[in-house]
C-alpha cells in the first residue's frame, strides 16, 4: 500500500457491487460509469490512514472549486458501514464507492490482464488505485474517488447470497441413455 498525492494503492480490501467490466448507470438517467464500492477493514489503520491523508490533499487542491476555502460539512467518501449498511459484508469496516468514465485496468495476481469478469465479483480480495479529488456540481460539494486499476487479491464468498456452482452441486454418474 502507498500513497502518492491524492492516489492511494490499498492493502488486502473486499469488493463489492462490482460493475469494472462493464459502465452501469447507477440511477436511470445517470451516465454510464464503472463503480466498485471497496470494504476496508478498521483493523487495516494503514490502508484508513493513507485515503484520510489523500482526501485532506483533495480537499486543499479543490479550495478553488469550493469558492476559496474548505466547507465544514463537505462530503467525503470514506464511510463507516456499521453506521450506514445493514449488511453483515460491511460490519467493522469503512467503504468507498469509487466510479471512473474509463474502464479500470484489472489484473490478476501476477499483473497478467484479466478480461473474464467472474474473475473479480463481489466478495472477492483485491487491491484497488483510487484518487481522490474535489467536486461541486449544482451547489453540492464534496470529495469524490475515482477508480483507476483493480488486482485480484484471492477469492472470498459471493456477497449477495450466491454461491459458485461447483459448491452447490454434486458431480453426476450418467449412463449412456442419459446422453441421448
Amino acid at each position: 500500500m502507498k500513497r502518492d498525492g491524492t492516489k492511494v494503492i490499498t492493502g488486502k480490501v473486499r469488493a463489492s457491487y462490482v460493475n469494472i467490466f462493464e459502465p452501469k448507470a447507477i440511477n436511470d438517467g445517470d451516465d454510464e460509469k464503472y463503480s466498485m464500492s471497496i470494504i476496508i477493514p478498521k483493523s487495516d489503520t494503514k490502508t484508513i490512514k493513507l485515503i484520510e491523508e489523500a482526501i485532506e490533499e483533495a480537499k486543499e487542491e479543490g479550495k478553488a472549486k469550493f469558492g476559496g476555502k474548505i466547507p465544514k460539512n463537505l462530503k467525503t467518501p470514506l464511510r463507516d458501514g456499521d453506521e450506514e449498511r445493514d449488511d453483515e459484508a460491511y460490519a467493522d469496516s469503512y467503504f468507498i464507492n469509487a466510479t471512473s468514465k474509463q474502464a479500470p485496468g484489472v489484473v490478476d495476481q501476477n499483473k497478467i490482464k484479466v478480461t473474464d469478469s467472474t474473475v473479480v465479483y463481489s466478495g472477492c480480495y483485491v487491491r484497488v488505485s483510487i484518487n481522490f479529488y474535489a467536486f461541486n456540481v449544482n451547489g453540492n460539494k464534496g470529495i469524490a474517488a475515482g477508480l483507476n486499476n483493480v488486482q485480484k487479491w484471492a477469492d472470498g464468498e459471493f456477497l449477495g447470497g450466491r454461491a459458485a456452482a461447483e459448491d452447490e452441486f454434486d458431480e453426476l454418474e450418467t449412463e449412456e441413455d442419459d446422453l441421448i
